[in-house]
């Protein structure tokens, strides 16, 4: 299963029960979120730090969440774009196993569809 992230929401709470006195295993069971994600705030919150801080902290950690693109070494790229020049698309590349390419059909679409390395059919 995902991570699923904090909200705005949640953090507010989070602090709320921390300003009460509200015990971290409580505010847990509440929230339904693992203990140690509100021990974390909480922590941070003893600190004498703001939410407003770990908000901020947590927003600019969350943006390197997630999986990365996947980078195809350079004999693949030079062989992709000598194909494309012959006019073959994505799936006739990859299709025709005449040279072995790392990624699946449906990840090369998605690097087509960015224009990650210069693909572009014609």
């Amino acid at each position: 299963m995902t991570y699923k992230h904090l909200t705005t929401r949640e953090l507010t709470l989070i602090a709320d029960f921390w300003y009460q006195g509200t015990k971290a295993y409580r505010a847990a069971k509440l929230l339904q979120r693992s203990q140690e994600t509100i021990y974390r705030v909480y922590r941070f919150l003893n600190d004498g730090k703001t939410i407003d801080q770990y908000l901020q902290t947590y927003q600019r950690h969350k943006r390197r969440c997630g999986r990365k693109q996947t980078q195809l070494p350079t004999i693949e790229v030079n062989y992709i774009h000598a194909q494309i020049k012959a006019g073959w698309t994505p799936d006739t590349i990859i299709g025709r196993h005449e040279h072995p390419i790392s990624c699946s059909m449906r990840t090369l679409y998605r690097m087509f569809a960015r224009n990650q390395y210069g693909f572009a059919v014609k």
